[in-house]
């Protein structure tokens, strides 16, 4: 089952509220500016903030 692409455009990040973009395999959203990748588990994405993991 794949992410629906109308609640991947509002999706934002729970730190910044800035843009999030969703990995090319749809594993993760990834906020830039953070730096922090939010899981997509059973597509269902995981936006805990104490949960993400660093990008790099």
């Amino acid at each position: 089952m794949a992410l629906n692409p109308e609640l991947i455009e509002i999706l934002a990040c729970p730190k910044c509220k800035g843009a999030l973009k969703l990995r090319g395999d749809e594993s993760a959203f990834e906020c830039g500016s953070c730096k922090l990748a939010y899981l997509v588990v059973d597509d269902i994405p995981n936006f805990i903030l104490e949960e993400a993991q660093p990008l790099g």
